[in-house]
C-alpha cells in the first residue's frame, strides 16, 4: 500500500497536471469502486473542475467547484493521465473525461480502491478517526507520551496505526525506528523521553525526505504520472541485506503481521 510519501507525490503530480481543468463527463466501470450511487456520483462530477488538492493521511482530496472527491488507492490503485484516444485496458475502472482532450484514468488491478464524494467544505480533521499527520506540530513528543500512556504493543504496531498518526506504513516504520535506534518489537511502555523526542523528529525528516525523493519505487504509484521515486537508494534497514550504517546483517521479524526489518546491532 503506498504511504504518505507516495501518496503527497502523487497529489502534488496532478496539481501540477490537471489543476482548473473541467471535467466533462466521467464513467464508471466497476461500480462497487463508487461509495455513492453511481449515476448521482457521475452527473455530480459533470463540469466540475479541480481547483484544490490535499491530502490527509493514505487518502487524496479533490476540492472540486461544489464538492469534494476523495480517493483511497489501497493496494495496487494508480492515477494514469492519458489522450482520450489511448487505448483502455481492463483494470483502468474510473474514467474522467476532461475538456483537454485528455483523461485521468483510474486503474486498480485488485479493485480495492475506493472514491466517495463530500461536500466542498466538508472538515477532514478526524476522518475515519484518523490521528494527526506526522509532518504537523501536533505530532510531538508530549504527544506521543500522552497517547502511549497504558499501552504495551510494539513500537512497530503503534506507528503502524492510523489513530496514532496518519499515513505511516511498513516501510518508514522500519525506517523510522532504525533512525532512532529502536527495535521494532520493543514495547512502546518501554522508552525514554528522548526516545520520544527522536520518533517525533526522526519521522518529520524521514517523511520530508522521502517526499523530496517522490517516494519510495520498491513498489511503484507514481511512475504512471512520469515522476520515479527515488527514497528506496535511502533505505538503511527495509528490504536490505546489509545494515546502511555499520554492516551488521539486518534480521527480519514479523510483527502484526508485516515483515520488520532491523539491525540488531544499532537498534538495542
Amino acid at each position: 500500500m503506498p504511504e504518505l510519501p507516495e501518496v503527497e507525490t502523487v497529489v502534488r503530480t496532478l496539481e501540477k497536471q490537471i489543476k482548473d481543468e473541467e471535467i466533462l463527463a466521467v464513467h464508471v466501470r466497476y461500480p462497487k469502486m463508487i461509495e455513492d450511487d453511481v449515476d448521482t456520483f457521475e452527473k455530480t462530477l459533470a463540469h466540475e473542475h479541480f481547483r484544490r488538492f490535499e491530502r490527509r493521511g493514505k487518502y487524496l482530496i479533490f476540492r472540486m467547484d461544489h464538492v469534494t472527491l476523495v480517493a483511497h488507492l489501497r493496494m495496487e490503485g494508480r492515477f494514469y493521465l492519458q489522450k482520450d484516444d489511448d487505448a483502455l485496458n481492463r483494470h483502468m475502472h474510473v474514467i474522467f473525461q476532461l475538456k483537454d482532450h485528455r483523461q485521468l484514468r483510474y486503474q486498480d488491478t485488485r479493485k480495492f480502491g475506493r472514491m466517495k464524494l463530500f461536500p466542498l467544505d466538508y472538515d477532514f480533521t478526524h476522518f475515519k478517526n484518523l490521528g494527526p499527520e506526522p509532518l504537523s506540530d501536533a505530532f510531538n513528543a508530549d504527544y506521543i507520551h500522552a497517547y502511549r500512556s497504558g499501552r504495551s504493543e510494539p513500537l512497530k504496531s503503534l506507528l503502524l496505526d492510523q489513530c496514532f498518526t496518519a499515513g505511516i506504513g511498513n516501510i518508514y516504520a522500519d525506517e523510522i525506528l532504525a533512525a532512532c535506534g529502536l527495535r521494532p518489537g520493543r514495547s512502546c511502555r518501554r522508552i525514554t523521553r528522548k526516545d520520544e523526542e527522536h520518533i517525533a523528529s526522526k519521522t518529520k525528516r524521514i517523511l520530508q525526505a522521502a517526499i523530496k525523493a517522490g517516494g519510495t519505487t520498491i513498489r511503484t504509484y507514481t511512475s504512471s504520472l512520469g515522476v520515479k521515486g527515488t527514497y528506496q537508494s535511502a533505505c538503511t534497514v527495509h528490504s536490505q541485506k546489509v545494515c546502511a550504517r555499520c554492516g551488521s546483517e539486518i534480521h527480519v521479524k514479523t510483527i502484526g503481521g508485516r515483515s520488520s526489518y532491523y539491525c540488531p546491532h544499532c537498534q538495542k
